[in-house]
């Protein structure tokens, strides 16, 4: 690891994660911990620390440092805590959660993705990871339920389905709305089977697969 590298990683959380308002310093010692450089596509390896969303293929992409700041401390994990994570994508967030929690449960429907991510988080010594391949909006259903639900990818709407896979108390971080205009919100369950959904901050991702809205045709 250079020295460069290590100030590039600085930069990333001076300049841009406490800048956008994350000053959890365990969220901050996480993205610090987890080599993001290790993660990243090789051929964007050099942008491993831009403000900008990486191309992982499929349509996918790996999330702006600022948004899994955000995303990590809206979330608040603490060590006795299950996650399900998704969207493995890269396996990053993966990794920074996993610096965070119990245990984290991470699904994506490419076997690609979940491959790659089994040797990064191997190689970063990560062990409290569980990763799964399925289809989450028809098919995939997970064995139990979890503190924590984190949807890295966008729905229309709330994700009910996901969101029922929350234990009583728990909380979950989506992205709903239509692209341009989306709206991180992290979401609780009530008592009475509703949800109390708070908003976070505005962003743009792409959708879950077979999450996309139909298109409205205007005559």
């Amino acid at each position: 690891m250079t020295l460069n590298i290590e100030q590039a990683r600085q930069n990333m959380i001076d300049q841009q994660v406490r800048a956008w308002d994350v000053v959890d310093m365990d969220v901050l010692d996480a993205l610090g911990r987890v080599q993001r450089e290790h993660f990243v596509p090789e051929r964007y390896r050099n942008m491993a620390f831009a403000d900008m969303a990486l191309p992982l293929g499929h349509g996918e992409v790996m999330l702006k440092p600022v948004v899994e700041g955000r995303l990590l401390q809206a979330l608040a994990l603490s060590a006795d805590d299950s996650v399900l994570e998704v969207g493995t994508g890269s396996g990053y967030l993966t990794a920074c959660m996993a610096c965070l929690a119990q245990h984290v449960t991470s699904v994506d429907l490419h076997a690609d993705f979940t491959d790659a991510a089994r040797t990064r988080l191997a190689q970063a010594g990560i062990t409290n990871v569980t990763l799964e391949n399925g289809e989450v909006m028809h098919d995939y259903q997970p064995a139990g339920r979890f503190d924590v639900v984190v949807v890295s990818g966008a729905t229309p709407d709330l994700p009910e389905r996901m969101l029922g896979w929350l234990k009583p108390g728990g909380r979950a971080f989506v992205v709903t709305g239509h692209s341009p205009v989306m709206v991180a919100q992290l979401v609780r369950p009530q008592a009475d089977g509703s949800f109390r959904a708070q908003s976070l901050f505005e962003t743009d991702l792409p959708y879950l697969v077979h999450a996309a809205p139909t298109a409205a045709f205007m005559l």
